[in-house]
């Protein structure tokens, strides 16, 4: 199994997250079996591309929330590590347990 689960859609709140937001979340490490998928669909000519992973982030990004992992972007990478029979990637992880994503009500 590579991953925990796929899923289709995002369970998790809207963090409204910008390319450039993204870019100031450290990345670390996150093991493949941990990660739930917010795709069920895959794209073949994507993963095999040799391009596939040069535009956009070098990080795949996670979002942890209510205790579990989903993989909100990087489908392709995650899938190409695993291909290389590795168990572990580096991701952005945003932590949704600890920020308040809600909308203020001033």
């Amino acid at each position: 199994m590579i991953f925990k689960a796929v899923g289709e859609g995002r369970p998790y709140p809207e963090h409204s997250l910008s390319s450039r937001d993204w870019a100031s979340v450290p990345p670390r490490q996150v093991r493949l079996d941990q990660l739930i998928t917010t795709k069920a669909g895959l794209d073949l000519n994507s993963l095999l591309a040799e391009d596939s992973t040069f535009y956009g982030d070098l990080f795949p990004h996670v979002v942890q929330w209510r205790g579990q992992l989903y993989l909100e972007d990087g489908l392709h990478r995650a899938l190409r590590a695993a291909l290389h029979q590795r168990i572990v990637l580096h991701a952005r992880v945003l932590d949704l347990d600890v920020v308040d994503v809600a909308p203020s009500s001033s």
